[in-house]
């Protein structure tokens, strides 16, 4: 018998009409597999963990998009399936290997198989992007793109002490201006492009939807065991909300 299709939907838009100039997209936020790819071969297990997604990016995401009534593009398809803040050509977009964990169902994809993958998901989701940031322009908002991201709390047996970090390239006016405001709390440690900086030639999304356009960015990471639970989840998006108004009204204030 056919195997039954699990519903599954490559983006999902909140706040779309949202008054904000803000425009949220979270690109790992979900950890959801299509049924016909059967899991890729994986454990549940495996399927919880960093490497099918950001552990807690979406949480944020969305207390971030109702506190300033944003549009947030929140995207539905696993990194393993495809990452969708990578270019569709690089090798990492479709996996073979994560965190020394064999992706099973990743290890002999066609061309066909992989361009389905571009076609069903990656291409929906960024083409929505689109779509949400064409309509701040129609309506007369000049957007600020915000990527929210998670990081894991080690890698390579290496303990990460930045409970959150920006990542930024040589565009760096509004990163700088956020991470001052964040560094005003003595309680928290920030990092600047630790553990990982925006690079275009491996980051898709700000690249593409923003930069591009030099339109102002800013790309955040939190720390997964930050934001692992609904506490932690509320407490990081507080934080994030009270240095992103602070940002956003003296970006409004006159000269």
């Amino acid at each position: 018998m056919q195997q039954e299709t699990r519903q599954h939907h490559p983006f999902n838009v909140l706040n779309r009409h949202g008054r904000s100039d803000l425009v949220i997209i979270c690109d790992h936020a979900s950890k959801v597999i299509p049924r016909e790819y059967n899991d890729l071969g994986l454990s549940g297990s495996d399927l919880e963990r960093h490497i099918a997604w950001d552990i807690g990016a979406q949480g944020v995401a969305e207390l971030l998009a109702a506190a300033f009534d944003a549009p947030a593009v929140i995207c539905g398809t696993s990194r393993l399936v495809i990452d969708c803040n990578r270019h569709p050509t690089d090798p990492a977009a479709m996996p073979v290997k994560s965190d020394g964990v064999v992706i099973p169902g990743n290890q002999a994809l066609t061309q066909s198989d992989r361009d389905d993958r571009v076609r069903r998901f990656f291409h929906p989701y960024h083409d929505m992007i689109e779509d949400v940031i064409g309509e701040r322009f129609r309506e007369g908002h000049h957007p600020l793109i915000l990527s929210i991201h998670s990081m894991t709390p080690e890698m390579n047996g290496k303990f990460r002490p930045w409970e959150i970090s920006l990542s930024s390239n040589e565009q760096r006016k509004v990163s700088e201006l956020m991470l001052g405001l964040l560094r005003r709390r003595r309680d928290i440690t920030v990092g600047d492009n630790q553990p990982y900086n925006l690079d275009p030639a491996e980051d898709y999304s700000t690249p593409v939807h923003a930069l591009a356009r030099h339109l102002p960015y800013i790309q955040v990471e939190f720390r997964q065991d930050q934001v692992g639970t609904p506490a932690g989840i509320k407490k990081w998006a507080d934080i994030f909300t009270e240095a992103l108004t602070d940002l956003i009204e003296r970006s409004q204030a006159p000269a």
